[in-house]
């Protein structure tokens, strides 16, 4: 009793937030590794034969597994059956193992080995999947893509395995506390993940003048090592508060199988869920081609050699700019003092400007693209305390999708105009890059926290899998369309390549994007007609989507807790 009087370890903000910390570094890591390709698609058709079908067709295969062989659904039951603790750890092994199979599948040692030979010679046919096709692999995919795209489908299980891992860890810290909050927080550190992998994968590619893809890949494997490492510390501290509480979580209120129908007929459930899906392929499948978009559409022209622009040192100081400008406007949310809170604002604003000049000044459309999760951290803070104390995820759901569909018909229709004029290109680009991340963190604020009211706590991890399992048929469809798209509607590349009239370098920043960017507003549009149906069915069945997550002050839930346990 008196233990339950001075609170569990999850009643001290510092250990809650210190939680949080933890998974969301490790989903910080992993989302660097997840595009760590991403802004280098150009090398890797000038030094490694990928074009852009076999590039999505890699992409893609991350979530495989997920897909057809089932097994995010089965993550989510061993996280229902074993706990956080346990998945959390298993999950950072796979993610290091897959990552280092593709790793060494971009290497020069790879490179003529028996590997590269038995990978040219085989998997070009998979019996069903070829004839429903869905293969993973083709006919002429380059050996190196094969290979690493078996990497990235180990990598996928693991990173999907985390994801659900790590919201069913901040349910289980947050529930009746700041969840809306943590969990926008969490995801606007991880995606910062993707502005990271933007800025260093290249210079990593091309350090010391000499191009190797391999190389920024293992800057992503090293990461994952750190990711693993968060995750044994939490370890540690979740067990600690299971000690407190005199439970473990996976026998309080033990897992049955046929609980899993308890998610399968909530109407509420399965519209979050193809929200969740059509916001997720409208965002993750563009990361992976944005870099490329930009070049295709901006006429970047390379800073000369040897000036300060196209050094390596330019790069590591517009990236301490851009942590200046996420920590100040992450911070500036939570002063109390006004001025003090002004003044970080103005920080944030400055370091933004000067961030956004550099990129321009550096002529590099990865720069360009980085800058996207910014805006969405400073205003992530502001969405997940108005869900957790006003309610409205539904609303803003609404509101995302009305947003992304304004930034792909940007990209499709008004940044092509620009073209030839650089300044006001890379205006266009920034603004619309800026508002489409901040679209997407409306959906990490209003759509996850909407889950526990949706499901028992008891298989909130199987309903986070399903979750997950139907986003990542999208995750793995889209890339496959965005590259097949790609080559069917620029036909005169791969021609110009073969008569030899068109080098590789200039081929890979000549597309047309019109068509997969119409695409991915068509996927906006849906998400806008499903999230206004969503908001029917809440005000018809009172599913508390739109009502706050935190319907009385902190200080009287512990008071109505200590009371509970004297009686």
């Amino acid at each position: 009793m008196t233990q339950t009087l001075k609170g569990n370890l999850n009643d001290k903000a510092w250990a809650r937030w210190t939680a949080l910390g933890l998974l969301a570094f490790a989903m910080f890591c992993s989302y660097i590794f997840m595009d760590i390709l991403s802004p280098i698609k150009d090398l890797l058709q000038s030094t490694r034969g990928w074009d852009s079908t076999a590039f999505g067709t890699m992409q893609g295969s991350e979530t495989f597994l997920n897909v057809f062989i089932f097994f995010l659904i089965f993550a989510g039951i061993i996280l229902d059956k074993m706990g956080v603790r346990f998945t959390a750890i298993l999950s950072g092994a796979v993610m290091l193992v897959g990552a280092t199979i593709n790793w060494y599948a971009l290497t020069d040692t790879f490179l003529g080995s028996s590997l590269d030979v038995w990978f040219t010679n085989h998997l070009n046919y998979i019996p069903v999947f070829d004839e429903l096709g869905i293969s993973p692999f083709y006919e002429g995919m380059p050996s190196s893509a094969k290979f690493s795209a078996v990497g990235f489908m180990i990598f996928g299980c693991g990173v999907e395995m985390a994801g659900i891992t790590v919201s069913r860890g901040i349910v289980k810290w947050f529930k009746g506390r700041e969840m809306a909050l943590a969990m926008g927080s969490e995801m606007a550190l991880a995606r910062l993940g993707v502005a990271t992998c933007m800025i260093f994968s290249p210079m990593f590619a091309e350090l010391g003048g000499h191009v190797s893809v391999a190389r920024s890949v293992a800057f992503g494997v090293v990461l994952l090592m750190i990711a693993l490492i968060m995750f044994i510390v939490y370890f540690f501290m979740d067990k600690k508060l299971d000690e407190q509480t005199h439970m473990e979580e996976e026998k309080d209120d033990p897992f049955q199988i046929k609980d899993l129908g308890k998610i399968l007929t909530s109407s509420g459930f399965w519209l979050v869920a193809l929200l969740c899906v059509l916001y997720y392929s409208a965002i993750f499948p563009f990361q992976k081609y944005a870099v490329n978009m930009l070049q295709c559409n901006i006429s970047f022209t390379a800073p000369d050699e040897g000036s300060f622009w196209a050094s390596d040192s330019v790069t590591v100081i517009q990236y301490a700019i851009m942590i200046i400008v996420a920590a100040a406007a992450f911070a500036s949310n939570f002063s109390k003092n006004k001025a003090i809170r002004y003044i970080t604002l103005a920080i944030a604003v400055i370091a933004l400007v000067a961030y956004c000049f550099m990129g321009y000044k550096r002529q590099s459309a990865a720069a360009v693209f980085a800058v996207f999760p910014l805006l969405a951290v400073g205003i992530t803070p502001i969405l997940g305390k108005y869900v957790d104390y006003k309610g409205k995820a539904a609303s803003m759901l609404v509101l995302g999708s009305l947003l992304l569909i304004a930034c792909y018909l940007t990209f499709a229709f008004i940044l092509p105009m620009f073209k030839g004029n650089d300044i006001a290109g890379v205006c266009v680009a920034y603004m619309t890059i800026l508002v489409l991340g901040a679209s997407f963190s409306l959906v990490p604020a209003s759509l996850w926290p909407s889950v526990p009211k949706l499901v028992d706590a008891k298989i909130i991890g199987s309903a986070y899998a399903l979750i997950f399992w139907i986003q990542n048929i999208g995750l793995w469809l889209f890339p496959l369309l965005i590259g097949k798209v790609l080559d069917g509607t620029n036909p005169q590349i791969a021609q110009d390549l073969a008569n030899g009239t068109m080098t590789p370098e200039v081929a890979a920043i000549s597309y047309n994007y019109t068509w997969p960017l119409v695409m991915l507003a068509c996927l906006g549009v849906a998400a806008l007609i499903l999230g206004l149906i969503l908001k029917v069915i809440d005000r018809r069945k009172g599913l508390g989507l739109e009502e706050p997550n935190i319907k009385e002050p902190q200080t009287e839930i512990l008071q109505s807790e200590a009371v509970s346990a004297e009686e």
